[in-house]
């Protein structure tokens, strides 16, 4: 069996993290998209030097347009039985990239590319006006990551199976940093940026659809997978706070996300680690720095001698997994020294030789921590005023911190070794405490007969079981936030929309 594994983020370097690449292979500006410079005051939204959507060949010949059967393909060749559950593709899909003018972390003019996935066929889900779901992928280490790459990127392929080849129009944008875009970094995990640029890559692909022959029904819905996942709640934020009619949402549904950030940091520092961390922090940090939150003075404040002269930016970039830390620019999986504070049992492996963090760094974010703690209670878990520039960047990008006016759906596994199930759950309790209409689904929890994820849960089961007799335990921990979980959340999301859409 292949697992998905090219989702979310990061897999911790000495496991998966070559895995989170999506898949795309090439560097730099994917082929035939030209790089103009960025439009100094140009109107967000629009669309780059006038250009037009770009249809995109796919599947290593010069298809634009993918057939049902080849969906289906995709489908149960990324993992066994996934086909069964997200359903027979009943559309055929044709593939465009469009570039849009946008904003970086610092409100800066720049560029950033999407993908629109556009069904086609005879039945009435395929031709008629159809919905737009507006849809956040995960991490990837590499800037050349596109999501129009459908032949190279199995998240894209998997997007376009289960939700395009059902009826869904999909717009996929790469984020500013990634796909050819002019940004010499990527704003990860800022609620602020990341939700511009998702608003701005919408407006353009609305802009475009007549030129393309789509109808959109009017409909928009917002989901992502793992960092996608808080950027899809990120941009359901931001479309209620701009008001003005611009953008209604029938529903929305975070997979996977962290949203619940400042707890993510907070037990990470205090111990508690998680695979891919000498990727993620680093990424926070320079997300966090770019945008004017002052983070540190120079990056020996936070990283030892040995990383802190070429950190910066460093990724996503061109290098893989192995490459970074074969170059000695990032450790495998030690944040954190030996000797540091202690760790939370079970997670020693992340403290070790040539850490990443300095010790005096960390040993000030836990005396912040000790005297600004959050976390009070399920309705209020940002009432508190951390005075550490890092754990205020945190709070300020918790998502914990609005009401969604839409029904949103979270979706996750409990066993979730990357990004921690608590996140699911904290989202969910204090979005409830507020009133909203939320659905929290646990793919890992036993379906029982009159639940309406059945399918969904009951696939996840019978590929866990899969994977585990073909590879042992140890593959079901390292691919279940990459691998397992990604393709029943989405199947699951697929359901929960088409139910919304029908009342």
């Amino acid at each position: 069996m292949r697992s998905v594994t090219t989702l979310g983020l990061t897999l911790g370097l000495g496991i998966l993290l070559a895995a989170c690449s999506g898949g795309t292979t090439t560097g730099g500006t994917p082929t035939g998209v030209p790089n103009p410079d960025p439009l100094p005051g140009a109107t967000r939204g629009s669309l780059v030097a006038q250009a037009a959507a770009v249809p995109v060949s796919a599947a290593g010949n010069a298809l634009t347009t993918l057939s049902p059967g080849v969906l289906a393909g995709f489908l149960e060749s990324e993992q066994t039985g996934t086909l069964a559950v997200a359903g027979q593709p009943q559309c055929s899909v044709s593939i465009y990239r469009l570039r849009y003018n946008t904003v970086g972390g610092a409100g800066e003019a720049t560029d950033a590319s999407t993908a629109i996935f556009v069904p086609s066929g005879g039945g009435a889900s395929c031709s008629n006006s159809r919905p737009v779901l507006l849809y956040a992928h995960g991490t990837s280490l590499q800037k050349s990551y596109d999501m129009a790459d459908i032949g190279n990127n199995t998240e894209a392929r998997l997007v376009a199976a289960v939700f395009a080849a059902q009826g869904f129009i999909v717009v996929a944008p790469n984020y500013t940093g990634y796909g050819g875009s002019a940004l010499g970094y990527h704003p990860y995990l800022d609620r602020v940026a990341q939700s511009a640029d998702m608003i701005d890559a919408l407006r353009a692909a609305r802009g475009s659809f007549n030129a393309i022959g789509v109808r959109d029904s009017g409909k928009l819905l917002v989901s992502g997978y793992s960092q996608g996942g808080y950027v899809a709640l990120a941009t359901q934020r931001a479309m209620q706070e701009q008001g003005g009619g611009e953008f209604t949402l029938t529903a929305a549904s975070g997979m996977s996300g962290p949203y619940a950030i400042s707890r993510f940091g907070d037990e990470l520092f205090g111990g508690a680690p998680r695979n891919g961390a000498t990727v993620i922090v680093p990424m926070i940090i320079n997300a966090g720095q770019h945008a004017s939150g002052a983070l540190y003075r120079t990056p020996a404040d936070i990283y030892e001698a040995q990383y802190a002269g070429t950190i910066t930016d460093l990724v996503p970039g061109t290098l893989g997994s192995s490459d970074l830390v074969s170059q000695g620019k990032l450790p495998a999986s030690a944040l954190f020294a030996a000797d540091s504070l202690p760790p939370a049992a079970g997670y020693t492996g992340y403290f070790g030789a040539n850490n990443l963090i300095r010790s005096d760094y960390r040993a000030g974010y836990l005396a912040d921590l000790a005297t600004h703690p959050c976390e009070a209670g399920s309705a209020t878990p940002l009432a508190c005023a951390p005075e550490h520039m890092l754990r205020k960047w945190l709070v300020r990008n918790d998502l914990r911190s609005y009401t969604p006016a839409a029904p949103t759906l979270l979706c996750g596994g409990h066993d979730d070794p990357t990004v921690p199930y608590f996140n699911t759950t904290s989202a969910s309790a204090y979005f409830q405490a507020h009133g909203s209409r939320i659905t929290e689904l646990d793919i890992d929890d036993t379906p029982s007969l009159n639940d309406p994820f059945r399918t969904a849960k009951a696939g996840f089961v019978a590929a866990k079981a899969i994977l585990r007799a073909a590879s042992g335990s140890s593959s079901v921990a390292s691919s279940y936030h990459a691998g397992l979980v990604a393709p029943f959340c989405m199947a699951a999301t697929r359901d929960y929309f088409q139910a919304q859409l029908a009342r």
